[in-house]
């Protein structure tokens, strides 16, 4: 049964945090009295209770991440550090699956709270064997304008639309081969790199209004509202 299958989640957590505007990075933030990653890590592991996890982390962040490990009673998880771009960071992370068999699951450490449901949901998808990757993605609710040349815009229909989130799933020796690909500006979460490798198979869940990503301070007041 695809449930049997064994787990890997990769936590990217490498982010500077510069869009955030504090010299503390995001994922470190505290959000109802936890750093935003151990919320994450929590969600993760109420639906893989047996999955192995790597963390991605800055090489400049390590000892505090080890600190807040310390600080909330945690046990310090596998660590690797990562790299200048997401890309990098998720291929250092890759390089720790030794479990060909393993479904990998890339999580963004800034995002606390991925919904039960939508987690089994990726797991799921992988009963058909064809699958290539599942990813969670939601309706777009925003009008769309698309921005032209000449600086003029004009609407686009928003219904055939999707907004992606993580984790995104996919089979251990897929997503080490298409992550040997170079590196390319395209790439803005696993599913592009997983495309561009010929892997195109890629199917959509249901994803989770609640599963926001850390962007901006005001996202904390949110995340807590919703917690």
């Amino acid at each position: 049964m695809v449930k049997s299958l064994s787990k890997h989640i990769i936590i990217v957590a490498a982010g500077s945090g510069s869009r955030f505007g504090s010299p503390l990075p995001k994922q470190f933030c505290l959000l109802s009295g936890q750093p935003v990653i151990f919320h994450a890590i929590d969600s993760l592991f109420r639906a893989y209770p047996d999955a192995d996890l790597t963390i991605v982390i800055s090489q400049s962040e390590e000892n505090r991440f080890i600190g807040l490990c310390q600080e909330f009673g945690r046990d310090v998880p596998r660590y690797v550090f990562g790299g200048a771009t997401r890309w990098e960071s998720v291929r250092n992370g890759l390089a720790t699956v030794d479990d060909s068999t393993a479904l990998v699951l890339v999580h963004d450490g800034a995002r606390p709270f991925p919904g039960h449901d939508m987690l089994l949901g990726l797991i799921n998808a992988f009963e058909n064997e064809s699958v290539d990757g599942a990813i969670p993605a939601i309706p777009v609710t925003d009008s769309l304008r698309r921005v032209e040349p000449d600086g003029t815009s004009c609407q686009i229909d928003r219904a055939p639309f999707r907004a992606v989130q993580t984790p995104q799933a996919f089979r251990t020796p897929q997503l080490k081969a298409a992550y040997c690909l170079p590196y390319q500006p395209e790439f803005t979460d696993d599913a592009s790199v997983m495309e561009s490798a010929g892997f195109s198979n890629i199917v959509l869940v249901p994803g989770d209004t609640s599963n926001i990503k850390i962007t901006n301070p005001k996202d904390i007041l949110i995340a807590q509202a919703l917690r």
